[in-house]
């Protein structure tokens, strides 16, 4: 496979998460304290189940793409930008591992609480910034390249 392609395939796959984390963020997760909580945890049970599959393909996709990328270095992108776009998305994967995820579980195994909704969102904020911030560079390098 072409280096350009990897490039391509990893910018898609990033700015497909970029769109998703925020309408996530805006849209999706604003509205979890309005479901009620006597139907929250089949909620929060549904959310987790439906939105693995939209969300899991495109960032094992990410990060294979980036770890590619730093093996194969695409020509007029600096390496330091393929480590640095490589350490954030390390970053969002432990972010939610570490914090989002447990964060879901707690929502389903104990229904809706105010602590865990309200972590829940400000931490999101971890991931959206780090992969608009991982969107936007690629998309100058990319725009680079096309030069």
């Amino acid at each position: 496979m072409k280096v350009n392609v990897i490039f391509l395939i990893n910018l898609v796959a990033t700015w497909y998460m970029v769109g998703l984390i925020w309408m996530v963020q805006v849209v999706h997760y604003k509205l979890f304290d309005r479901v009620g909580e006597a139907e929250f945890a089949r909620y929060e049970t549904d959310h987790s189940t439906l939105i693995t599959p939209i969300v899991g393909l495109p960032m094992l996709v990410e990060i294979a793409t980036a770890g590619m990328l730093l093996a194969f270095v695409p020509a007029g992108i600096p390496r330091w930008v393929l480590v640095a776009a490589f350490i954030a998305v390390v970053a969002i994967w432990l972010s939610t591992a570490l914090v989002q995820v447990p964060c879901h579980n707690r929502l389903t195994q104990n229904g809706f609480t105010q602590a865990d909704y309200q972590l829940l969102v400000g931490s999101n904020w971890i991931r959206t910034i780090l992969w608009t911030a991982r969107g936007l560079l690629l998309a100058y390098f990319a725009n680079k390249l096309m030069a």
